[in-house]
């Protein structure tokens, strides 16, 4: 199983939100933490915000921040949100096989990604990026003048 690297930046892009939840982020801010693309930061920020998984405020004071508090904000629901294609194998997606109503696959890895989603429900952003993250805020300079 894997997840793309799109919704590993969102993933990525609300932990570094959590860590600071009273400041406003910047994409640049953000992108400069964890070493991407500003570009490629600013369509992830995009698609978060149209999950509705963070806010967006224009202007100078401008910024991001989470749309709700972080014990509420699912990773299951974040996964969900952000793939694109969750399917592990080609017939999940519904494309055309050969062996397809014959075959067990399919409903084994539906099992299996059933599986992997019910974890991921299990854990909030909180969990990830709770108050007793201070290791984590100091490795991506949360919070500090670096």
């Amino acid at each position: 199983m894997h997840l793309t690297r799109f919704t590993d930046f969102g993933l990525r892009t609300l932990i570094y939100l959590a860590l600071q939840p009273e400041k406003l982020g910047q994409i640049a801010e953000i992108a400069g933490a964890y070493e991407i693309s500003e570009s490629h930061m600013t369509k992830v920020v995009h698609r978060l915000g149209q999950a509705g998984l963070i806010e967006t405020l224009r202007g100078r004071n401008g910024g991001i921040r989470l749309a709700r508090p972080a014990t509420e904000i699912g990773l299951g629901d974040v996964v969900r949100a952000l793939e694109p294609e969750l399917a592990l194998v080609e017939c999940q997606a519904g494309n055309f096989c050969v062996i397809g109503g014959l075959c067990r696959l399919q409903s084994i890895v539906n099992e299996a990604q059933d599986a992997m989603l019910a974890v991921m429900d299990r854990y909030k952003l909180s969990d990830i990026a709770g108050p007793d993250s201070r290791a984590l805020k100091r490795r991506l300079k949360v919070g500090t003048e670096a």
